[in-house]
């Protein structure tokens, strides 16, 4: 972590140097996290918070304080949340930061988000779709009138993608509109407007008065509700295009929402022109990564959803250049061109939602899962990462574990052979990282014969992936030896769950009512539990067993 001096440096200097700092380091967010007896300021970079300096508590007013300055909010106001924005050049570099602060039990809690639209000016070319999806985006950017919809969680880079579909349709001869709450990227040549709902100026009313104002392309910031919604489909039927965003994970769920939002099937199949659905995902440092053996699990999942197979894999080392094998992050796509025949499937009422998925993932659309995987052969990313942030649909995984000899009900194969390939994807059955092209381009034969001598004994499952992340055995102390009164935690099945002072044995290591931990045998009693402790003392003299009702306290009696 980095150390500031309080004492002797300027609360103002401090506050622009972790500014900087974060904006250095490609952060997309600084939290200043109150605490009982400091104030602890991390930084998301990657995706992931990391800690970056501990302030005393003395300071911890002041440099709330100077944000909440700098940020134009009420610095008086402690009691109620606040919203604010800084604008500006801070060691030389222009800044446009959205500030909130939150107030906690122990003090105000705020929250800098950094807005970084390089990619947006960079223009659709650098958001790392692939040729076939980013052809698909280009062609429902020249339809005349219609809805775009960009979809995804918070913070997966939805205004990114916009804005670079903005930039590209910013012409002399268009008449470009936004009405945006708040305004995260003045742009030249386009109108833009901020809503402000403390005075009536909503998105459905911004949008009433823009249609009177002869626009060509409308950008609506989020579809929050039902009146904003209708008067959007409403719009490009008149003869506009709209793009907006929308909070859902997929293509398919996108029309679900609409639907739910009280729009007419037959509105949503004339007026939606495409969805691009988006996640963010680390990227590797290309500086360090390195190929390994593919998993069984790994092996399966590619052959059915890709139809090749697959050997060797990149994964994340870290060096000098990253942090943990990662730097930066990438958007995975699901790009949807409604056609004509899903437009009949849209507004057709008697549809059902299980017959509208196989209609809208039958063509040629790409989903997440299928993108991610493209860009796992290409070396951007890893499997893991792709796991973390993609759902991997329930059947699909069980008939995969079906197929490595494991035990699973109600598998229903699902049927992944009509995904086209031939422009998407590369031969990942690479030797050599030098082989690896740059670009996912490379057309390959669908189908592979597997290696008849190849030894899958040796090749590993690829199932810790899925088990929980907080495994008590990776918590083992350095000292393994038991002493006269180390503490020993136990869960009411009488399972060690975690020792401080020496190693986790495994639960099977008791027997009746005797623990063997390192070698060392050790009985237990079961006693009525005082002053809701839970931390047993390992005791040196023998005590016999007195209760066996649980959840109770529990003695290790030394033998």
């Amino acid at each position: 972590m980095v150390e500031y001096d309080f004492a002797k440096t300027p609360i103002v200097d401090i506050v622009n140097q972790i500014i900087l700092y974060a904006a250095q380091h490609n952060a997309s967010d600084i939290h200043l996290d109150p605490r009982d007896d400091s104030l602890m300021v991390r930084m998301r970079i990657d995706g992931d918070l990391q800690n970056h300096a501990i302030v005393p508590k003395a300071y911890e007013r002041n440099l709330i304080t100077r944000v909440k300055l700098v940020s134009n909010m009420n610095i008086t106001e402690t009691r109620l949340p606040q919203d604010g924005a800084i604008k500006g050049r801070i060691g030389g570099r222009d800044l446009d930061i959205r500030v909130s602060v939150l107030p906690t039990n122990e003090g105000e809690k705020t929250v800098l988000r950094i807005l970084d639209f390089q990619k947006g000016l960079s223009g659709l070319e650098g958001l790392n779709f692939t040729p076939s999806n980013l052809e698909k985006v280009k062609k429902m950017m020249a339809v005349p009138n219609g809805i775009i919809l960009v979809t995804g969680a918070t913070g997966s880079g939805k205004s990114t993608t916009t804005y670079s579909m903005l930039q590209a349709l910013n012409k002399e001869e268009t008449n470009v509109i936004t009405v945006e709450d708040p305004i995260e990227m003045n742009i030249e040549g386009i109108n833009q407007v901020q809503v402000n709902s403390e005075i009536g100026m909503t998105f459905a009313a911004a949008l009433r008065s823009i249609l009177r104002q002869d626009p060509n392309i409308i950008l609506i910031g989020e579809m929050r509700d039902e009146e904003t919604a209708q008067i959007a489909v409403r719009a490009s039927i008149t003869g506009h295009l709209v793009l907006s965003t929308i909070h859902t994970n997929n293509s398919l769920a996108t029309i679900e929402r609409l639907i739910d939002m009280n729009v007419e099937r037959y509105m949503i199949a004339a007026s939606v022109v495409g969805i691009i659905s988006q996640k963010l995902t680390r990227t590797l440092c290309p500086h360090c990564k390195r190929l390994r053996p593919a998993t069984k699990y790994e092996r399966i999942l590619f052959k059915k959803v890709l139809k090749k197979k697959v050997k060797q894999l990149y994964e994340p080392v870290g060096c000098e250049h990253c942090h943990k094998g990662f730097v930066g992050r990438m958007a995975l796509h699901e790009v949807l061109y409604i056609g004509e025949k899903l437009r009949d499937a849209i507004s057709d009422e008697n549809l059902d939602k299980e017959q509208l998925r196989e209609m809208v993932y039958s063509g040629d659309t790409t989903t997440l899962l299928q993108d991610a995987l493209l860009k796992v052969l290409e070396g951007y990313t890893t499997f893991q990462e792709v796991y973390r942030v993609i759902d991997i649909d329930t059947d699909l995984d069980n008939s995969i574990r079906k197929e490595m000899g494991l035990n699973v009900s109600g598998v229903n194969d699902e049927d992944y052979d009509d995904f086209d390939l031939e422009d998407d994807l590369i031969d990942a059955s690479i030797e050599d990282e030098n082989d690896l092209p740059s670009l996912i381009t490379d057309i390959f034969e669908i189908e592979d014969e597997v290696d008849e001598d190849e030894d899958e004994e040796n090749i590993d499952d690829g199932l810790d992936i899925f088990e929980n992340n907080f495994n008590f055995n990776e918590f083992q102390a350095q000292n393994t030896e038991i002493h006269d009164g180390d503490e020993v935690v136990l869960d009411e099945n009488h399972s060690i769950n975690n020792m401080a002072g020496g190693a986790i044995p495994d639960a099977s290591d008791k027997v009746d009512n005797t623990l063997y931990l390192d070698n060392v045998k050790f009985n237990y009693k079961v006693v009525e539990p005082e002053q809701n402790l839970d931390i047993i003392d390992v005791l040196a003299d023998d005590v016999e067993i007195i209760d066996m009702n649980v959840p109770d306290d529990i003695i290790l009696l030394k033998e």
